[in-house]
Order: structure tokens, then C-alpha cells, then sequence
């Protein structure tokens, strides 16, 4: 059957029969006019600095690390190093191996959930290794990892592919279940080909599934990334926290860990913009 003919046949883009929840709490509350939703985030905010300030002022005063570290250090110090060229090339290398090692994943992951989402008792027999894989440490790795690849970026990237790998694989494997199998017998009944029930079925209802499994990974992969730029590397925002901790710099240390978060909010708020405007 052609992709024209395909196009011609009343067969239209099914929708997973359950979608994932997905995360609600970053929506607007219904009713709450944007005045209240700005101040409601302001006052968090500002409770959590006053938290900060207590614990690094006030609790752990006489603590000659601790003290350096409050709020009013650490972000006066990310704001003098956000011109600095060096933290800026940090955070690039450090996207660079998160993205690489999320690709990675995602071209091995995705196919791979698509056949444990197709076959049931393929996906029954294989749930204790699935399982077992996914619940070992990234970092548990790391030995084997850099006695493979030697220390550096391939490394780094290896350990991010392993923690960003089984979210995609579970979240592929869940959007492919969720599918209609009745839509697929009525497109293989027009005389569909394999590929095009693929290409017009399971891709565009995997697509929902696809873009929480893929924010979930990316979120796990920052987290692993960090840790795993301690070994061995010359670069990164990993590597920058070793290095103001063995310069005694503790008001960068802060600055540095404050960066770190922002990132992975950013980042975070991308893709669900992005799905945002997919929904729209």
C-alpha cells in the first residue's frame, strides 16, 4: 500500500487509550488569577532563601565552611561568574556530555521499549533483568566504565546513557501498550505495510509517553552527570566543584552547586514548554 493511498484511507491517529498524568504541579491552579500565582511563588521562594540564611547564618554560624556558603555569597558569586568565561564553557561541556549521553540512550532505548511494549511474554521474561538493571546505581559503573573508556568525557558519557537508558526504555515499552491494537488490525486490514502501521499508529501515540520518559531521563542524567564529572575530568560543573572544595572556595562551591540547579531547571522547563505547545 502507497503512502498515498495511506494518506486516502479514513484511518486516523489514534491517541494512547491512557495517557501519563504527567506533572501538574508546575501548571497554574484553575482560579487563581496571576497576581496570586506570582506572589504564592515569590513567598516560596523567599522562605526558602530566610531557610538558607538560618541554617548558614544563624545554626551553623560557628561552622568556618558552612557560614561561608549563605545566600547572599552565593548568589552575588554566580552572578560575577556568569561573566566569567570559564563557567559559561563549564556549563557547555557539561550540556554537551548530558545530551550526547541522552541521545545515546534514546537511539538504543526507544526501539528497545518498542519490542518489550509489542511482545508480552517478552516483556514478562525479561522484567527481573529490566528491573535489576534499572534499580543499580549509574555510579556503581563508574569503575568498570573508566576501565573500558578511560577517564574523560566518553566516560562521563557512558555513565549518563546507563542512568537516562531504562526511563525511555519503560516509558517507550508503557506508551506502546497503550495503544490501541484494534487501531493497527484496521490499518493492516487497508493493506498497510508493517512500517507505515509504525509510521502512522505507533509513532504519534508513543509521542506523549515518549516526551515524560524523556524528561524523567533527562532529569536522572543531570543528577548522575555531576557526580561522574568528578572522575577524572579537567572540565565541566562537576569538575568545578572539586575545584573551588580543594581551593577552599566555599562561597563558589555554593555559587557552583546554585548553578547547577538553575541548569537543570531550565532545562526542565524546555522540554515542558515544548510539550505544552504540542498539546496546544
Amino acid at each position: 500500500m502507497s503512502d498515498v493511498q495511506l494518506a486516502e484511507a479514513p484511518v486516523r491517529t489514534p491517541a494512547p487509550t491512557v495517557r501519563p498524568a504527567g506533572d501538574d504541579r508546575s501548571r497554574p491552579p484553575r482560579g487563581a488569577s496571576l497576581a496570586a500565582r506570582v506572589l504564592a511563588r515569590v513567598a516560596v521562594v523567599a522562605v526558602v532563601l530566610a531557610l538558607w540564611w538560618l541554617a548558614t547564618g544563624v545554626i551553623f554560624a560557628d561552622n568556618a565552611v558552612v557560614a561561608r556558603m549563605g545566600p547572599w555569597a552565593a548568589i552575588s558569586e554566580l552572578v560575577l561568574s556568569l561573566g566569567d568565561v570559564a563557567t559559561l564553557d563549564a556549563v557547555a561541556v557539561s550540556l554537551g556530555r548530558l545530551l550526547a549521553g541522552l541521545g545515546l540512550s534514546i537511539v538504543v532505548a526507544v526501539p528497545l521499549g518498542l519490542l518489550l511494549g509489542s511482545n508480552a511474554l517478552l516483556d514478562y521474561a525479561s522484567a527481573p533483568v529490566v528491573q535489576f538493571l534499572r534499580m543499580t546505581s549509574p555510579l556503581a559503573w563508574a569503575p568498570l566504565v573508566i576501565v573500558l573508556l578511560g577517564s574523560g568525557t566518553p566516560a562521563v558519557i557512558a555513565l549518563v546513557a546507563l542512568a537516562t537508558t531504562w526511563p525511555v526504555v519503560l516509558g517507550t515499552a508503557s506508551g506502546r501498550r497503550a495503544i490501541d491494537a484494534g487501531m493497527l488490525d484496521m490499518v493492516r486490514s487497508l493493506g498497510a505495510t508493517r512500517w507505515e502501521g509504525i509510521r502512522t499508529v505507533v509513532l504519534p501515540g508513543l509521542v506523549t509517553h515518549l516526551r515524560t520518559a524523556v524528561r524523567v531521563a533527562l532529569g536522572v542524567g543531570w543528577v548522575v552527570l555531576v557526580p561522574a564529572e568528578m572522575f577524572g575530568v579537567t572540565n565541566g560543573l562537576g569538575y568545578a566543584i572539586l575545584n573551588a572544595r580543594d581551593n577552599l572556595d566555599y562561597e563558589a562551591l555554593a555559587a557552583t552547586m546554585l548553578l547547577i540547579g538553575v541548569v537543570g531547571f531550565l532545562l526542565d522547563s524546555i522540554l515542558r514548554a515544548v510539550g505544552a505547545d504540542d498539546q496546544a
